[in-house]
């Protein structure tokens, strides 16, 4: 009578990207990694300067509204189901290029993030791996519709990461650990 419905894990579709402007970001590298561990994905990796915006201003959105590159880095967002961000940072804070893409992206919708799972990274070539911004940033995202299911500092990103990954079998374990977790609920 009825035929057998075979049920399809649909792949989930990730946008993973790093805090920074940089062409050798290691938090692009760190962000592109991740997003490559989690399993059944669609990855999109973005780069910043794909999306170059002008330093945001009250006069120039009154003047030229709001940007296409702001435009088209939202709809990013909204057409994923979840987000690897790894915040590179300066002087303990974020980059201006990421301030700037939250400033210009909150003009848009103030709930940034749409409520997506996000696990949230950092690393810098210091001991303290961007812990830093990534406090601050823990405490910020969720005010912007971040969902922060995780979050992960890679210190001294040179001694603890090579092109098969992660070094340290502590290190390792806590980010698979996490990454799990982030699965979990993407599969929600």
């Amino acid at each position: 009578m009825f035929a057998a419905v075979k049920h399809r894990t649909m792949k989930k579709k990730i946008l993973a990207f790093g805090g920074s402007n940089s062409s050798k970001s290691i938090n692009k590298i760190l962000a592109s990694y991740v997003a490559g561990q989690i399993q059944n994905a669609d990855i999109h990796i973005a780069d910043l300067n794909d999306y170059a915006l002008p330093l945001y201003s009250m006069d120039l959105e009154s003047d030229q509204g709001i940007p296409d590159h702001a435009h088209a880095f939202a709809k990013l967002i909204e057409n994923t189901d979840g987000i690897v961000l790894s915040l590179a940072e300066h002087n303990g804070l974020p980059t201006t290029v990421f301030k700037n893409l939250i400033d210009w992206l909150s003009r848009i919708d103030q709930k940034i993030w749409k409520n997506k799972p996000m696990i949230l990274l950092a690393t810098s070539p210091g001991a303290r791996g961007g812990a830093s911004v990534l406090g601050i940033m823990k405490n910020l995202l969720p005010f912007a519709g971040a969902h922060l299911v995780a979050d992960f500092s890679l210190p001294s990103f040179y001694d603890h990461f090579s092109e098969e990954g992660i070094k340290e079998e502590s290190l390792r374990n806590d980010l698979s650990e996490k990454i799990k977790a982030f699965e979990l609920e993407l599969n929600k």
